[in-house]
């Protein structure tokens, strides 16, 4: 497994982690056992940053993780959670810093630690921007400056928001998902200010929450038909190179050196070995190049958060 310097942070984290979000059964019904010898799987292939959130099966997969990360010494794993979301409407976000505050006790406590390296604020798009600099990134500072947490930062879909954050507040890191990958690379020319800036990048879901797989995205993803068929057509030309696309996709992803990991989930220890030794092979270019020929011309993005939000 390789290593990349998180920013400016003091930490070094695999260039592919884990995201725990399948642990609380939001793909599909999960056993305990089996999400719990995942976890183990991927720290014991050199997996060190693993990534969840309370949202995330409305706190299961906090818990699940916490029994998988008893028999792990602390110092093998690099932890990050979220705040401010817990669940999908619009009355499920609360980004006050009583609420921060709670939240990140009641995580500890499913998680069974004493603090986080990373906290998140969690798809910050839903959010008024002005509580977010003026209190909820304010909250994620103290907390910092009392030991809480080591590092902080924000996660969402809409570029516009990083690029927001960076200018109004110092953070850390940002958890970004669908916006580099085979299909939409929009994060791209954000990338050097946040570099400029010492900002990390965690990239989520370079698979488009299920586009570019053999099983194709779920009924409730959010992309437009266009998409949804230009990802079929990659699929098929992966099949008909003898390719999966999700190691494509994957390899994809991580060949980008500004971005320091990029995060993959799943609560099948087979799985996540599958992905982590394709990490380590290198990227098919052509194929990846006639993949990403797709997807010209097509609207590629849907929306999220509130319309001043979004891209």
């Amino acid at each position: 497994m390789q290593y990349r310097k998180l920013g400016n942070t003091d930490l070094s984290v695999s260039r592919l982690s884990y995201g725990a979000s399948p642990l609380g059964s939001v793909f599909r019904n999960i056993s305990e056992e089996e999400g719990i010898r995942t976890v183990h799987t991927a720290v014991d292939m050199g997996v060190n940053l693993i990534d969840v959130s309370p949202y995330y099966g409305q706190t299961v997969a906090e818990t699940v993780l916490g029994k998988a990360l008893k028999s792990i010494p602390r110092d093998k794993y690099i932890l990050s959670t979220k705040a401010g979301r817990y669940g999908a409407d619009f009355q499920d976000f609360d980004f006050s810093a009583k609420r921060i505050r709670s939240s990140l006790e009641e995580s500890l406590g499913r998680l069974g630690v004493d603090g986080v390296d990373i906290l998140f604020l969690h798809d910050i798009e839903f959010a008024n921007l002005k509580q977010i600099f003026d209190e909820s990134l304010p909250c994620l500072q103290a907390l910092k400056d009392e030991g809480k947490v080591k590092h902080i930062g924000v996660t969402g879909y809409p570029i516009k928001i990083f690029d927001k954050t960076i200018e109004n507040f110092d953070i850390d890191c940002i958890l970004t998902y669908c916006r580099y990958a085979l299909y939409d690379t929009s994060l791209e020319p954000l990338l050097p200010k946040l570099q400029d800036k010492g900002v990390g990048v965690i990239n989520a879901s370079p698979t488009g929450m299920g586009l570019l797989t053999q099983r194709g995205a779920p009924p409730w993803h959010p992309g437009k038909p266009e998409l949804l068929d230009a990802a079929k057509k990659a699929v098929e030309l992966c099949n008909k190179a003898n390719v999966d696309i999700t190691e494509l996709a994957l390899q994809f992803a991580i060949d980008h050196d500004t971005i320091a990991s990029t995060l993959v989930g799943t609560a099948n220890p087979v799985n996540i070995q599958k992905n982590i030794e394709w990490a380590e092979k290198p990227l098919n270019v052509e194929l990846a190049q006639e993949v990403r020929a797709l997807f010209n011309n097509i609207d590629v993005t849907w929306p999220s958060g509130h319309p001043e939000n979004q891209d």
